[in-house]
């Protein structure tokens, strides 16, 4: 038996959801030079009021200074700009593993608690992908354990009749029964971090011995940082690994 097309998750999905706005105070005021983003702009002006150097004497571009800043491992200003995204189709066993990058970062993330999983979708491990028996033998899992969870849902709601709230009871009910789910569901998480955050821990999962669906999305939620803010991100440089999956090294370790 194999579960719907629709249900089986095969790449992420990330979307820019926030951005820095720079607001220039105009008693001190930098002279820029090339363009440059809002959150870009706002690292370079507080790096600049450490020295009062807003004149710009060198005549730096803001990509041009803050990859100095990158060379020179001054990354503090970089928490400055934080930025959001939503990251959806991956796993609950990623996102058990995301959420443990604390500093700098904030999570809202999908309840099974509260949220019906009776119709969920299910992320298949990149390392099954293009195998046909693989693919079949996982595809009949995730069927068992929907039905469990489904058969558990009934059951409970059943169980737990004389609960007058529907709302209460249908939470015991999901509450109970999301233990059946695998670590395959897929999910949905809100990610805010700072750029200084989010540079180490691209440069950790994007690395070969990163998990390979944490890296498979770490590549995908850098491509999309990346051309948000390239100057935040430019010394990241992906490649073809060894495993034939994208992977990414940087040039500036630990900024």
């Amino acid at each position: 038996m194999t579960p719907r097309e629709s249900a089986v998750v095969r790449a992420p999905l990330v979307t820019i959801l926030a951005r820095p706005t720079f607001i220039a105070p105009a008693h001190l005021p930098v002279a820029w030079v090339g363009e440059s983003t809002d959150g870009e702009r706002l690292a370079e002006f507080a790096g600049r009021l450490c020295y009062m150097s807003q004149r710009n004497p060198a005549q730096r571009t803001t990509h041009e200074y803050l990859d100095n800043i990158k060379k020179q491992g001054h990354g503090s200003v970089f928490e400055h700009a934080s930025y959001s995204l939503l990251l959806e189709g991956v796993s609950r066993s990623l996102t058990h593993e995301l959420v443990r990058h604390r500093a700098g970062f904030a999570y809202s993330q999908v309840s099974q608690r509260y949220v019906d999983e009776s119709a969920a979708c299910f992320v298949m491990p990149p390392a099954v992908i293009g195998d046909a028996a693989l693919e079949a033998t996982w595809c009949a899992q995730m069927d068992v354990a929907l039905d469990s969870y489904v058969t558990l849902i009934d059951a409970l709601m059943s169980r737990y009749g004389w609960v007058n709230d529907t709302v209460h009871r249908r939470k015991m009910a999901r509450e109970a029964a999301r233990g059946v789910l695998p670590n395959s569901t897929e999910t949905k998480i809100v990610i805010t971090g700072n750029a200084r955050a989010w540079r180490t821990l691209l440069e950790l999962r994007t690395s070969e011995g990163a998990e390979l669906e944490f890296r498979r999305a770490a590549i995908a939620m850098l491509r999309a940082l990346r051309s948000e803010t390239p100057a935040f991100f430019s010394d990241f440089d992906i490649y073809d690994a060894a495993d034939r999956w994208p992977a990414a090294r940087v040039l500036y370790h630990k900024v």
